[in-house]
């Protein structure tokens, strides 16, 4: 870690590295399993993966898995009718062992379709606000669809940046394989929760 290095944990310092990290996801097909996403760094080996549940299972749940398989995050869509009233629907993240206030790790604000280009997509991280001047404290900014689009905390330092591998740059854009810079000392578990939300965002609003 350099001297100048800050460590950002949000779900864990375990998931924090000592220099900037570049990471290939590659979608799942959305078949009986649910679809979801896995994480690998450059030698292949399996950093995270994201299991969909909404096949089989509960619709508006994601499971964050590290590379042994064993679950991270739980991540939920809020439902019922006052999200269905209201201009943005929330997902929550949390820590695995207890669903409870004190182990919430972050809220996701997902604009309806229809505002969807005049609203960015804002997270709040539980009880670590960074800044407290603003009521947000990460956003995305840029089109995850396409592939171009970076996580940007409250100071408008780029923390993650999602873009398309430089070996198929020159070749047709495939939105089930890219690659994710995660800048040195960042947590890279919450960033990948909060791209499996925007995955199942995006992914389902495509589906028909």
């Amino acid at each position: 870690m350099t001297a100048n290095a800050i460590i950002r944990p949000i779900v864990s310092k375990l998931y924090c590295s000592a220099s900037q990290v570049v990471l290939t996801v590659r979608r799942r097909p959305h078949v009986v399993n649910g679809g979801g996403f896995v994480v690998t760094d450059c030698s292949q080996k399996i950093i995270f993966r994201v299991d969909d549940c909404g096949t089989l299972g509960t619709k508006g749940e994601l499971i964050l898995r590290d590379g042994e398989g064993e679950p991270v995050l739980l991540i939920r869509r809020k439902e019922g009718m006052f999200q269905a009233l209201g201009i943005n629907r929330q997902w929550k993240g949390y820590m695995v062992d207890y669903e409870g206030p004190e182990k919430l790790v972050f809220i996701l604000k997902e604009p309806h379709s229809y505002l969807a280009k005049n609203n960015s997509i804002r997270v709040n991280v539980g009880s670590k606000r960074f800044n407290m001047k603003k009521d947000w404290d990460f956003e995305v900014r840029g089109s995850f669809p396409d592939k171009a689009c970076a996580i940007i905390d409250s100071a408008g330092n780029t923390v993650a940046q999602v873009g398309v591998r430089k070996e198929t740059q020159l070749m047709m854009v495939s939105k089930d394989l890219y690659q994710v810079v995660v800048q040195q000392g960042f947590d890279q578990a919450f960033v990948f929760g909060v791209i499996a939300v925007l995955d199942n965002i995006y992914e389902e609003s495509s589906h028909y």
